[in-house]
C-alpha cells in the first residue's frame, strides 16, 4: 500500500510549502481509490490521438468497467469489426464519436460486428513510458 500525503500542490514552479510541514500520512490503496468493481474491471492502454479532446492521450491507462451502465455519450471501449476502439457512444444515433476533429463520427450499420466491452471510468496520464508493456 502506498502512503498518501494530503497536500495540494500548485502546478507552477513556486507557491507550495514543504510536504514535511505538519502532515499526516494516510494509507492509500490505488485499487480501492480507482476501481469500484474489481471483478468487472480491466486496464488497457490508449493508442492514437482520436480522443485527445476528451483528455485521453496516446499511452494513457484506461480503467474500463463492465459493471458501469452504458449511457448516451459515455466513453466506452468497444470491439468494432475485430478492432478495439475507445469512443464516445451516441446511442440514439447509433454513432461512435471521436474526440478529435480530424476523425469523423462513425455511424454503425447492420453489417458491423459491434460489442461494447465496458465504460471508461478513469484515464491516467503516463508521463514517463512504462518499462514493460501491459
Amino acid at each position: 500500500m502506498l502512503k498518501f500525503i494530503p497536500i495540494r500542490a500548485q502546478a507552477g514552479i513556486v507557491g507550495f510549502e514543504s510536504p514535511a510541514t505538519e502532515y499526516k500520512e494516510l494509507g492509500l490503496d490505488l485499487d480501492t481509490l480507482l476501481i469500484e468493481h474489481p471483478s468487472a474491471t480491466y486496464i488497457g492502454i490508449a493508442q492514437g490521438e482520436s480522443m485527445v479532446r476528451d483528455g485521453i492521450f496516446d499511452g494513457d491507462l484506461l480503467i474500463v468497467s463492465r459493471a458501469e451502465p452504458v449511457t448516451d455519450m459515455c466513453i466506452c471501449v468497444a470491439n468494432l469489426n475485430g478492432v478495439f476502439v475507445c469512443k464516445r457512444v451516441d446511442i440514439k444515433q447509433h454513432t461512435l464519436i471521436s474526440g478529435c476533429l480530424r476523425t469523423p463520427p462513425y455511424r454503425l450499420s447492420e453489417g458491423d460486428d459491434f460489442q461494447i466491452e465496458g465504460v471508461v471510468i478513469r484515464s491516467i496520464r503516463i508521463h514517463k513510458p512504462l518499462r514493460q508493456a501491459l
